[in-house]
């Protein structure tokens, strides 16, 4: 079973339906006992990074989450759910400190590409990391993107797939049990569904 973390943040039902889509059991939960005894875990996010920390804060999901990361389940971010994994954010203009599960820092587009922001629509990627979820997912295949701030892995070796946007950014993220996607798979067609496929046989 799947364990979607439930904390008060994120586009739930529709992660959650996707999987059901493809024929994967997941369950929304907030029970640590539940999340813990999962198989894998994903861990969705939408909205502003302070904010998505303070509810897994007041959730108390934070030792949750060191905990799956410690078992060696499979753990996967979803959009902000990737940047919380990371050391801080720059979002609201101070360090905001993240999980710190995975090396690196998230922080705002540039005003001055010439481009809307936030990055939002369907974009190509450059896949880095062929196994793992990306597993016959074709190079340049697109997917689907909103977020208005951008992650830089410490290590690039931990750095899946890129993206660009008026600058080359950090799409997905792989570093053992734990994996991240800047864009969002359940709203990303056939593509994300077999990377939700990848993710649910690991």
């Amino acid at each position: 079973m799947i364990a979607i973390i439930d904390y008060g943040v994120g586009n739930l039902a529709s992660v959650n339906k996707a999987f059901s889509f493809i024929g994967v059991e997941s369950a929304i939960t907030s029970d640590p006992a539940e999340i813990l005894a999962a198989g894998k875990v994903v861990l969705p996010g939408v909205g502003a990074f302070a904010d998505a920390m303070n509810s897994l804060e007041k959730t108390n999901m934070i030792s949750v989450i060191e905990k799956v990361v410690e078992k060696g389940t499979p753990l996967l971010g979803i959009c902000l759910g990737m940047q919380l994994l990371f050391d801080y954010s720059t979002e609201g203009g101070d360090r905001v400190p993240g999980l710190g599960l995975l090396k690196g820092s998230v922080t705002q587009f540039p005003s001055d590409m010439g481009l809307k922001v936030p990055h939002m629509g369907w974009n190509s990627l450059s896949i880095k990391q062929g196994e793992g979820i990306f597993k016959g997912i074709r190079e340049n295949s697109y997917v689907y993107f909103v977020h208005s701030y951008y992650l830089t892995a410490a290590d690039s070796s931990h750095v899946a797939a890129t993206c660009n946007y008026g600058i080359t950014f950090d799409a997905a993220v792989a570093k053992g049990s734990v994996m991240g996607t800047q864009f969002h798979p359940e709203k990303s067609g056939d593509v994300g569904l077999d990377i939700l496929r990848n993710f649910a046989v690991l």
